[in-house]
């Protein structure tokens, strides 16, 4: 079954009104006829049954068939400050982090980021992961999508992260596996985590020092080095484990 994501806005008392280019997509790209029925969420964890009662002036109108709220997101917001990596490795770590229950990506531009993206090439980019964090929602049955943040240097990074409740930043000159597990354990539900990613190559000393001056505790992921897109999604699945109730 096709699943959508609208606003709460667009869900009325008995129907749903799609708009913008998911009804061309719903109309000419998967021929979706009058009475098919299909999934809808709000982004608030409401999801909807819906049938296709018709298409009119550029939107469809759906008629609500069953109402149900849907718990598949984390009981902590996860943040992911990823290291701009090079090619299409982004890709594959945004779809992947929503897939594990990421709640927002921030691209990073740090020190050893190869990509430079200027703003034009950069809005580009985050327009594409925002495509790829949609489908991954949906594929996932989440009741919400994660937003791709635009590029944002180290310092400002830094900066957003230091209203978090914790900041994470795995670092492959850390040592001490039993002390990375009591800093995930100490995580308490609803708290707000930041998760630090270094670009290929990972962060400089100065890099982490600076996180550190900022509240963020340096953890490793293992005796073994990672590679940025896999770095990311092992914290996240342990963050995963560990938060999922």
């Amino acid at each position: 079954m096709q699943h959508f994501f609208v606003t709460p806005s667009q869900v009325g008392k008995e129907r749903i009104y799609i708009e913008g280019s998911d009804v061309n997509h719903m109309k000419n790209v998967l021929r979706m006829h009058c009475g098919e029925e299909l999934m809808v969420s709000d982004g608030n964890n409401l999801q909807y049954r819906c049938a296709i009662e018709g298409y009119e002036e550029g939107q469809a109108v759906l008629k609500i068939l069953e109402e149900k709220k849907v718990d598949t997101e984390l009981s902590s917001r996860i943040y992911l400050f990823q290291g701009l990596p090079k090619q299409d490795k982004m890709e594959l770590i945004v779809q992947k982090s929503v897939e594990l229950g990421v709640y927002r990506i921030i691209p990073v531009s740090t020190r050893r980021s190869v990509v430079k993206l200027d703003e034009k090439k950069a809005q580009k980019k985050t327009e594409r992961w925002q495509q790829i964090a949609v489908s991954a929602a949906k594929q996932a049955g989440r009741g919400y999508v994660p937003c791709v943040a635009p590029v944002v240097s180290y310092p400002e990074a830094l900066r957003q992260a230091e209203e978090l409740d914790v900041i994470l930043i795995p670092y492959e000159l850390e040592r001490g596996m039993q002390a990375a597990k009591e800093i995930i354990e100490g995580i308490r539900p609803g708290q707000s985590i930041a998760v630090f990613i270094g670009p290929e190559g990972g962060f400089e000393k100065e890099e982490v020092e600076s996180a550190l001056g900022y509240g963020a505790k340096a953890i490793t992921l293992g005796r073994r080095i990672l590679r940025t897109e896999t770095a990311g999604l092992a914290a996240l699945s342990i963050l995963m484990f560990h938060l999922e109730v």
